[in-house]
């Protein structure tokens, strides 16, 4: 499936017009162009690649899935791949969408999977129209826009998901078995997330550094706000990292002090069941003793066993041993 779009002058001209007239329509002043390919393949990509004339390892990577974030630079044109996320607070799973994109100094040519909603790119367009006089530069500003902004909103859905698992560690049962199986599914959706999130700062600076003469002057601030979104989510998916790995450690030791705690009063109880039997096996001895043989022996000897039960449990109980 191929979408494309025609700006000329800031202003939207055409659409849905075919992929072999992209050529002729950047040939215009002041026009600019957006292709769209949904799942391509290399076949589908020839035809803009001599339209274009893209490099054929950019065409490659466009076609090949798991692509590191990044930004390559050709002789005609750059080439991008990024990722875009969405959480399920849910199941806490993590889906990451993959986004190539072919910038000329003309088009913009995006190359991704179903699972990726581009009207929402479309949208963003829509609702900025006094900067698409800007060109590919707008048009490349609203692609990364929805990108970044869904990073971040990942970055703040997997927070609160862990929020609430830091809630259910001191409730009655923190050594349960589900808080440890959602914490190592956080952590996993965490990583995911971090290998997606940190090499957009590096995406991002290249535009304003190495590669800042293909965005234009007026849209440079807006890619330095996109800069600070992908530092904010970076800095965050770190905070978040170590605070998973501080739950981890959290519950280890709730479990640990839990056990404690049943040893403990185990052994209070044995300690208690023991005096009787140590008192029952004295007077059971074939010998004569003290009360041998009288009714008075045996009330003696059941008055000591339960005093000195009873003394026990006090004393064990004014320690929080039981």
């Amino acid at each position: 499936m191929v979408t494309t779009r025609l700006y000329c002058a800031g202003a939207l001209t055409m659409q849905d017009f075919p992929v072999d007239s992209i050529s002729d329509h950047i040939s215009e002043p002041d026009s600019s162009v957006w292709g769209d390919f949904e799942s391509p393949t290399a076949q589908d990509l020839a035809a803009i690649e001599e339209e274009l004339s893209l490099h054929p390892l950019a065409v490659e990577d466009a076609v090949n899935a798991h692509q590191r974030p990044k930004v390559d630079r050709y002789d005609t044109h750059l080439f991008l791949a990024v990722y875009a996320l969405r959480f399920d607070p849910k199941t806490s799973e993590l889906t990451k969408t993959e986004v190539r994109a072919f910038i000329t100094p003309h088009a913009l040519i995006t190359v991704h999977e179903p699972a990726f909603d581009m009207s929402a790119v479309k949208k963003r367009w829509d609702e900025n129209k006094d900067l698409a006089r800007f060109g590919v530069s707008f048009l490349l500003w609203g692609l990364l826009d929805v990108i970044v902004d869904g990073h971040l909103d990942a970055v703040q859905l997997l927070d609160a998901g862990i929020d609430s698992l830091e809630d259910n560690l001191f409730e009655n049962r923190p050594h349960d078995e589900s808080v440890v199986r959602k914490s190592f599914e956080l952590r996993k959706s965490l990583v995911e997330l971090r290998r997606s999130i940190q090499p957009m700062r590096e995406v991002l600076n290249a535009f304003m550094q190495r590669d800042a003469e293909n965005i234009a002057i007026d849209m440079r601030p807006y890619y330095q706000d996109l800069y600070d979104h992908a530092i904010r989510s970076a800095e965050s998916a770190d905070a978040l990292r170590d605070l998973v790995a501080t739950i981890l450690e959290t519950n280890l030791s709730i479990q640990s002090n839990n056990m404690n705690l049943v040893m403990k009063k185990v052994t209070s109880w044995a300690a208690i069941i023991a005096v009787p039997t140590a008192i029952t096996g004295f007077f059971g001895q074939n010998l004569k003793f003290i009360g041998f043989g009288t009714t008075w022996g045996v009330w003696f000897s059941l008055a000591l066993i339960a005093g000195t039960s009873v003394s026990l449990y006090i004393s064990f109980k004014k320690r929080d041993w039981l």
